[in-house]
Parts: structure tokens; C-alpha cells; sequence
């Protein structure tokens, strides 16, 4: 457990607090219980090496204060929207016997001894955090998930989770699913046709003859089919002349 030393802030002016925080200090409250909020200054140096992770807001710290420690949980923090750096800290103490709802992260071990990803499988994870509903004197670091023996296809829902007894998530009415092994994204790229191979449709590849047909007259037929086509477009070009009618035998008229 880290622990902290504070030191309270009687002064709230905006100057002062803008002077404590280019001093390396981050002002804070401190809430919950009987005790009556306080205003206080963390040092930041002592702070930011896990300010910055996952489960800083899920982690029980020791905050001492006048030479009085208590336990305390982070509940939120105020960032720079420039530098991105923590600029304000809410507290909140921890009260013995008494229950919190709270996101616990979630963390996957043992991704070597999955079958599933060996085989090229995909975790798919649905929920990085999970909410509880735990005493405040038994909140779990994390929610840990064992990925020994699963196979492409599993769901990982939150009933194969060990869990203590008073801890319950706040979503009781079904058995979510927190992660899955899925099967490979990735399509295999067709192979490429050795250099050489006649490709369909490709210029010098044969045509085959339609079926029933000799493929030698192949090329009779086309020559007759042009033929044809010249017919129909240019007419055919030998008419044969009108025939005269025999001039015939003409009877001379008779003389009277």
C-alpha cells in the first residue's frame, strides 16, 4: 500500500493554489465519513508513479495527515487540458464496514497456455473493467482471468471468475461475457499462376470449339459467316439482268 503524506490547505485563493502547484504540489479533498471534508496538497513527486495507472482509482492508498494516517480511494482526478498534467484529486475514506460500488480492471494471464491462441486465435476482450459491489476493507486489485485451456470459440464470462463471497458485480440478472477467443481475422491472399501458365481469356490463348462442332471447319465457318455478313451489307453483287421478253412472231395486219 503507497502512502502519502499531506499537508492541509488553509489559504484557497486562486493566486495560492496556482503558487502550490508551480511549487510541485497537487491540490485535493478529503471526504467521506463522519469527519468533516478537508482541503489538502499532495506532493507530486510522491504521487506520480501511479497517478498514471490503470488501476490508480480502484487502488487503496494511505494518506497521512497530522501524523493521523487512514485509508483512502482515489475517485477522481482534474487534468491540464494543455500540459495533461493532474491539477486537482478527490479522495474519499474508506469507512470500515461499510460497502462501495466500484470498477475493478480486468487482467488475462497465461496467454501461452491457450490452445486457442497458439492455433492463431484472437482474444476478443468485451470488458476491461468490471463493476462491484465490495466492503471497503476487501476491494480487489483486480479481477484476474485465466486463459489456461481455452479454445477458439470461448466465451469467458464473469461466473469463471473466483470471486470472494461478499464481492458481487452490480449486473446480477445474467451471466455477461467479459472476453472471447475468436477465430483468425486474417484472409490467405490467393496464389499467384506460375509465369508461363496460359491464363484465361489472355491474348494467343485457343478458343475451344463450340460442342458438336469440328474444329477444323472452324475457320471454314468463320470465312462463311463473314461472307454472310458481306451479303447482307453490301447486297449481292451478282443480279442477273432483267430477261427481255422474245421479240415473238407479230402477225402483220391483213390487208382489206
Amino acid at each position: 500500500m503507497s502512502n502519502l503524506k499531506a499537508t492541509k490547505r488553509e489559504n484557497q485563493s486562486a493566486g495560492f493554489i496556482n503558487k502550490l502547484r508551480q511549487k510541485g504540489f497537487i491540490p485535493a479533498i478529503l471526504y467521506g465519513g463522519k469527519t468533516p471534508n478537508q482541503k489538502i496538497s499532495i506532493e507530486k513527486k510522491s504521487i506520480q508513479n501511479i497517478i498514471r495507472s490503470e488501476t490508480f482509482l480502484s487502488k487503496v492508498l494511505e494518506i497521512e495527515l497530522d501524523g493521523k494516517k487512514e485509508k483512502v480511494l482515489p475517485r477522481d482526478v482534474a487534468y491540464n487540458v494543455i500540459s495533461d498534467e493532474p491539477i486537482h484529486i478527490d479522495f474519499m475514506r474508506i469507512v470500515s464496514g461499510s460497502k462501495i460500488i466500484i470498477e475493478i480492471p480486468v487482467i488475462f494471464i497465461n496467454h501461452s497456455q491457450s490452445p486457442g491462441l497458439k492455433r492463431g486465435g484472437v482474444l476478443n476482450i468485451v470488458r476491461r473493467k468490471v463493476e462491484l459491489k465490495c466492503p471497503t476493507d476487501k476491494i480487489p486489485d483486480n479481477i484476474t482471468v485465466n486463459l489456461e485451456g481455452t479454445d477458439i470459440g470461448t466465451s469467458i464470462k464473469i461466473s469463471s471468475v473466483k470471486l470472494s463471497e461478499d464481492v458481487k458485480p452490480t449486473i446480477s440478472d445474467r451471466d455477461f461475457v467479459i472476453a472471447t477467443v475468436a477465430a483468425p481475422t486474417v484472409i490467405k491472399e490467393p496464389e499467384k499462376p506460375a509465369e508461363g501458365e496460359a491464363v484465361e481469356g489472355a491474348e494467343g490463348s485457343e478458343t475451344p470449339a463450340a460442342e458438336g462442332t469440328d474444329a477444323s471447319s472452324a475457320p471454314k465457318a468463320a470465312e462463311a459467316s463473314k461472307d454472310e455478313k458481306g451479303k447482307e451489307a453490301g447486297g449481292d453483287k451478282t443480279k442477273k439482268a432483267p430477261e427481255k421478253k422474245p421479240a415473238g412472231d407479230k402477225k402483220a395486219p391483213e390487208k382489206k
